[in-house]
C-alpha cells in the first residue's frame, strides 16, 4: 500500500514548543516571578488547558494573575506567543514532499486553542496543512490511541498510508504499534533520509 499521508507533530518538529519549561524560566525571569510557584501551578492546570477545557485566560489567571501584578494579562500572552519560532529547513522539507509525493498533511499536535492559532495564522501553515487535529479542538491528546484514530477517521486513511513523526519516542512508538511507518524526529538530516527511503519504495 502506497503512502498517501503524512501526521506530523508541530513543536519539536516543524515548529519549537508552544510553551515548554525553557520559556516558563525565560518568562519567570522576564517578569520577575515565583518560577518554582508558577510551575506548580502551570503542571496542575496545563492539561486541562491543553484538552481545551478552559481558555488561556483561565490557564494564566491560575499560574500567574492569582495576585496583582505590575503587568497586564496582555503583556503577558504576547510574551508567550513571541516565543514561537520556525524551523524554516523542516518546513520546506514537508512542502518538497507534499508536493512531490502530492500527500495529505495533518497535524496531529497536543496544543492549547489560543496558541494552535496563533501559529497557523503566524507560521501560514494552512499554506500546507490540509487538517489540524489538535487537542484543544477534540479534546482529547495524545498519548491517548483514540486522538489517532479520530485522525485516520477524518483523514480516511488506512494506517498504512501514514507516515508519522514525532519528536517524542514514546509517541512515535504508539503511532508504529497502530500501524504507522513512525520517524522519531531528532535531526532534520535523518528525517529526510527516512522519508525519501519510505517514499520512493512506496512510489
Amino acid at each position: 500500500m502506497a503512502f498517501t499521508t503524512l501526521f506530523l507533530d508541530v513543536g519539536g518538529v516543524f515548529l519549537t514548543n508552544g510553551w515548554d519549561r525553557h520559556m516558563r524560566e525565560r518568562a519567570a525571569q522576564h517578569f520577575n516571578l515565583d518560577y518554582k510557584e508558577m510551575e506548580a501551578r502551570h503542571a496542575l492546570t496545563f492539561d486541562t488547558y491543553e484538552i481545551g477545557k478552559i481558555s488561556l485566560d483561565v490557564y494564566l489567571n491560575r499560574v500567574v494573575f492569582y495576585e496583582p501584578r505590575s503587568f497586564s494579562i496582555e503583556t503577558f500572552k504576547e510574551f508567550m506567543f513571541a516565543q514561537s519560532q520556525a524551523y524554516p529547513d523542516m518546513i520546506n522539507l514537508i512542502r518538497e514532499v507534499k508536493d512531490q509525493y502530492r500527500l495529505k498533511v495533518v497535524v496531529v499536535s497536543n496544543e492549547g486553542r489560543e496558541l494552535m492559532e496563533y501559529r497557523i495564522q503566524k507560521f501560514h501553515l494552512k499554506e500546507f496543512v490540509d487538517i489540524f487535529i489538535c487537542s484543544a479542538f477534540v479534546h482529547m491528546r495524545k498519548p491517548d490511541e483514540e486522538i489517532y484514530r479520530l485522525t485516520l477517521d477524518l483523514a480516511q486513511v488506512h494506517p498504512r498510508e501514514v507516515i508519522y513523526i514525532d519528536d517524542r519516542p514514546l509517541l512515535a512508538e504508539i503511532g508504529h504499534q497502530l500501524g504507522f511507518q513512525a520517524i522519531w524526529h531528532t535531526q532534520i538530516d535523518q528525517t529526510r533520509q527516512s522519508l525519501i527511503d519510505f517514499l520512493s519504495t512506496s512510489s
